[in-house]
């Protein structure tokens, strides 16, 4: 079995994830998977938050979670879901299915923290049909050098990562999009939340890219 057992983020994870999305994420959500059409995979599917925003023009969502707990809850999530979603075990960076079984890829808020951005990525090209989409929706590191570019390095470094299920807030996601192979076509950069106290993994990114 490919699972990564992690029960207590797993749990803190389920709460405050129903909390981001009253608080905006949601729409986020929204946006990221908006106009996809066929076959898609999503990585790193949690909870099963994102399998509510499918548009009616998905024919199939195969959402790989790797931690049982939340697998267990987005199996739930899936039987409620408008499109038809398989919940699987896997691993980000060994994907199921042949080469190019899938017309996009989704990911939302995972690519901070599987082991290698890299592996992820090259094992979503593999998936992904020539012409196909990548869509995202990432926190990452900040653009500018200064205070928060040296908070992420130090939480990087430190116990952010084993307490928050491998998170990292410094990486530079799109970067690693482009270096899979991937052109990248749209691109939002923000800060959530828009208002009020934001922590380390405030800024963020959502777009599109698609495989050449």
């Amino acid at each position: 079995m490919a699972s990564r057992s992690r029960p207590l983020f797993a749990r803190l994870y389920q709460r405050a994830s129903v909390v981001m999305d009253e608080h905006g994420v949601a729409a986020h959500r929204r946006a990221a998977v908006a106009g996809l059409r066929g076959r898609v995979i999503e990585v790193g599917a949690g909870n099963g938050r994102m399998f509510a925003c499918y548009p009616p023009a998905v024919t199939e969502v195969v959402a790989v979670e790797p931690e049982p707990h939340l697998r267990a809850a987005a199996l739930d999530a899936a039987s409620a879901a408008p499109v038809p979603v398989t919940v699987v075990d896997g691993l980000a960076e060994s994907l199921p299915g042949p080469d190019a079984a899938f017309d996009a890829g989704v990911t939302a808020l995972v690519l901070c923290s599987v082991p290698s951005q890299a592996s992820a990525l090259a094992s979503l090209h593999r998936v992904i049909r020539p012409g196909g989409e990548l869509r995202f929706f990432e926190h990452v590191a900040a653009t500018e050098p200064g205070a928060l570019r040296r908070v992420q390095r130090i939480m990087d470094k430190t116990l952010w990562p084993p307490l928050m299920g491998g998170c990292h807030t410094g990486r530079d996601t799109a970067a690693a999009i482009t270096a899979a192979g991937f052109r990248i076509t749209s691109i939002d950069r923000f800060v959530f939340p828009a208002t009020g106290p934001r922590g380390p993994a405030g800024p963020h990114i959502l777009g599109s890219a698609t495989r050449p």
